[in-house]
This record gives C-alpha cells, sequence and structure tokens, in this order.
C-alpha cells in the first residue's frame, strides 16, 4: 500500500500568527519534518515556524538552507540582526508573489499630491487630528519630530526615567543609556512584525512616504503609527524597573503587548486605509501583458504570499 503524501503547506494569515521569535546561539534546521534549533549539546527546541512572523537571528545562529526554504515558503520573515536587535544586517522576503500592491504603492509614493494625503492621513491617525493645512511633506516631518520628542519627555516623566534624548551610537550597544537602550529593543521588535506584514501583503519595504532613501522606510512609516501606543511605552516602564537584562524583559513585553493590542490583526488594514487616502487605484495590469500560463492556486495567506 503506498504511502500518503501529506497536504500541500498553506500559509497563515498574518493576523492569526505570533507576532516575533528571538534565537540565538543554535543552528535553525529541518529534522524529521520539523522546524528546529539545536543547541551545542544537540537538543532540539520545536518551532512552529508557519505560526509566526518573523524570527530575529542574533549573533551566534546558524541556518540551513531546509530551514530557509520552510521559512520562504510557509511566509515566515528572517531577520539578522545584532546583539539584542540593536542592528538589522539583513532580510529573508516572505512575500513578493504579485507586482500590483507593489506598482500601487509606488504610484502613489510618486505622486507629489497623492504622497502628501497619505502623508497627511498618516498624521491624523497618529496624532488624532487633521495636520495643518497648506503644508509640505517635510514641514510636516518637522511637525512630527516636535511632537515626538515631547511625547518621549512626557512618558520619561511619567515612568520617572532620566531622559537626555534619543542619543545614541548605534555601531555601539553600551553606548546608550538605558533608556535607549530599551527603546532600541522595543522598536526592533516592532520594525520586524511591520515589515513581515508589509511583505505578506505584496508591497515593499524601501518606498516610503515620510521616510525615504532607506531600505526600511515604509517599515519606520507603518510603525510609527503604533509606536506610541505599544512598544515606547513598554520601553519606559521596563528601563524604570532597573531589570537586570532589560532588553530581554523588554522583549517579553513587546511581545505580550503586541498580543494584547491584536497588532498583527491591525497592521495591513491600517496599510490598506494610509494608502487609500492617495485616491489613487490600484493599477490594472498592462493591455499588453501576456496571460498567466500556470495560474497560482487559491490559496488562504494574505495577498503576498508565494503559493
Amino acid at each position: 500500500m503506498s504511502q500518503q503524501l501529506l497536504p500541500p503547506l498553506k500559509p497563515i494569515p498574518m493576523k492569526d500568527r505570533v507576532s516575533v521569535f528571538y534565537v540565538e546561539k543554535g543552528n535553525l534546521d529541518v529534522l524529521d519534518g520539523a522546524f528546529v534549533i539545536v543547541d551545542k549539546t544537540g537538543v532540539r527546541t520545536h518551532i512552529p515556524i508557519g505560526g509566526v512572523a518573523c524570527l530575529m537571528l542574533e549573533p551566534g545562529t546558524r541556518v540551513s538552507h531546509a530551514a530557509v526554504t520552510l521559512a520562504a515558503r510557509v511566509g515566515c520573515l528572517l531577520i539578522w540582526v545584532g546583539e539584542a536587535g540593536v542592528r538589522l544586517y539583513a532580510a529573508g522576503q516572505p512575500g513578493g508573489a504579485r507586482s500590483d500592491r507593489l506598482l500601487y504603492q509606488a504610484r502613489l509614493a510618486l505622486d507629489d499630491d497623492a504622497r502628501l494625503k497619505v502623508v497627511r492621513k498618516m498624521y491624523e491617525i497618529r496624532f488624532g487630528e487633521a495636520p495643518p493645512q497648506r503644508r509640505s511633506v517635510n514641514q510636516l516631518r518637522g511637525i512630527e519630530g516636535s511632537r515626538v520628542k515631547k511625547m518621549y519627555e512626557l512618558l520619561a516623566r511619567q515612568y520617572k526615567v532620566s531622559w537626555k534624548g534619543r542619543n545614541y551610537d548605534h555601531t555601539t550597544w553600551g553606548s546608550g543609556d538605558v533608556a535607549n537602550r530599551c527603546l532600541s529593543s522595543a522598536t526592533a521588535c516592532l520594525y520586524g512584525i511591520c515589515e513581515a506584514a508589509i511583505l505578506a501583503a505584496g508591497y515593499a519595504p524601501a518606498v516610503g512616504f515620510i521616510h525615504t532613501g532607506k531600505p526600511q522606510s515604509f517599515v519606520y512609516d507603518v510603525a510609527d503609527i503604533f509606536k506610541f501606543e505599544t512598544v515606547v511605552p513598554v520601553a519606559f516602564k521596563v528601563a524604570s524597573s532597573k531589570s537586570y537584562n532589560s532588553e530581554r524583559d523588554v522583549r517579553l513585553a513587546c511581545r505580550d503587548a503586541f498580543r494584547q493590542s491584536k497588532l498583527l490583526r491591525r497592521i495591513i488594514p491600517m496599510i490598506e486605509k494610509i494608502l487609500a487616502a492617495g485616491e489613487l487605484s490600484v493599477p490594472n495590469a498592462h493591455e499588453e501583458a501576456v496571460d498567466i500560463a500556470i495560474p497560482n492556486k487559491e490559496g488562504v495567506g494574505d495577498a503576498g504570499h508565494r503559493g
């Protein structure tokens, strides 16, 4: 009797996933059909890769070809970061299965009027009020920066944390004070899941509206909408606790905050909402485009997942 084959993998929608896992000092591999991390003693720890938005891989981590292949198939973003997630070195790409969303995003970013409308919508959602009229993107960026600086000061005062501003050397982890290190760890968590959602939905992390010229410009745009309701208060709270391992405590607290706020359910709808403010339609296929030779099967994942 022939052995029955397992059904094909189907990606879980981003909204139903665990937000982020950090991995350090181990080998990621696929053994006996399971995605595992193997430590130096040979002990295996199973990771439910299909239900995770992204894995943060810290120094001391090695990844097999089979592990990367499986992560890509199920739409889990792999991100190689520095110690405590303070720097991002590289990222895999679980999305990219379609170009219509990417072209739509690029068209909005290249149209000055549409871009300004998107930026104004981001401002309105973030601060709960419409921005001043007749302001350029650069002027709105300046207004935003002033308000953000004040919000940091208010939160530092609320949690009784010494605060001298968001100043640190990103190349040297120990150069920042406790509050800045907690903020760096917290925002790294947020950037990871925002990038995973952006890619899963078929958009480009580099095509931003407020932020431009960076590989993660759109990630920063999207993350800023949620930053002060999720990770920034968490960072100041942990910094005020004088924890022995504040970076680890920040990650755990961020994970809980993401779950409580149902953040993964909200990111992709929020992206659609802010882009719709540009009042441009998603571009249709070019009239000379060749029809799809082998149509993709209907999937249960997000729009940008590879089938």
